[in-house]
């Protein structure tokens, strides 16, 4: 059995397990608390982060690109797209949330509203989560283009830009921080992504202590 090292609330790794579902790749979760720097996961990855996929013959897979590119090479069927266009323009996407998403809004709202609390360093921080959610609203403004311009993010096909911005923003709506009156367009898409099967044990994910808003789940919202 594949083996997915995972922190629930990494949109990195809700990449990865989305993607293993969709190529049906069986394969069993384990949470990783990072910042505890245990020594066997070192081992399997030196730089100490997840995802991390270890394979059936115990090849160690890391990092979530490196992870999506393997995925490409093995399986009969691809989520980076079919056209070289639209390979192209789904990496492009995938990593302007591996990067720009994850700098400006991830860093912000769920480092301060999630990760802060698990790794002991106090509350929530007013004035880091204002920027977060000003740099959150341009982020949203894009998608909003992109999803109203195209069938899906980078073009005729569902890829691994559709994965990428549907985990950020599952996690971002899991902790009620998007206004979806304002953004009709992602709601069309997000709602479109929330109905595959591939995403059910995704929004299945709590925090204790910390629950979503009532619509988090429901695909009509």
């Amino acid at each position: 059995m594949n083996t997915l090292y995972h922190l629930p609330f990494s949109a990195n790794c809700r990449l990865v397990r989305i993607a293993l579902t969709e190529n049906e790749i069986p394969f069993r979760l384990i949470v990783e608390a990072v910042w505890e720097r245990r020594k066997n996961f070192i081992v399997l990855n030196p730089a100490g982060q997840v995802p991390v996929l270890v394979t059936e013959n115990s090849k160690n897979i890391c990092g979530s690109s490196v992870i999506i590119e393997w995925l490409d090479e093995i399986s009969s069927t691809t989520l980076i797209g079919t056209e070289i266009d639209v390979r192209c323009e789904s990496r492009r996407i995938m990593n302007w949330f591996f990067n720009n998403f994850s700098k400006e809004v991830d860093d912000y709202i769920v480092y301060e509203k999630i990760m802060k609390g698990f790794i002991g360093k106090g509350n929530p921080d007013a004035n880091v989560l204002r920027v977060g959610r000003k740099n959150l609203q341009i982020h949203l403004e894009y998608i909003d283009w992109l999803s109203k311009n195209r069938d899906w993010l980078a073009g005729n096909e569902f890829t691994i830009a559709d994965i990428s911005a549907a985990a950020n923003i599952s996690i971002i709506d899991y902790l009620g921080e998007i206004k979806w009156k304002e953004f009709p367009n992602v709601k069309d898409w997000y709602a479109r992504i929330k109905s595959r099967p591939s995403f059910r044990n995704i929004l299945l994910d709590k925090i204790p202590g910390l629950l979503p808003p009532k619509y988090y789940m429901d695909l009509d919202f």
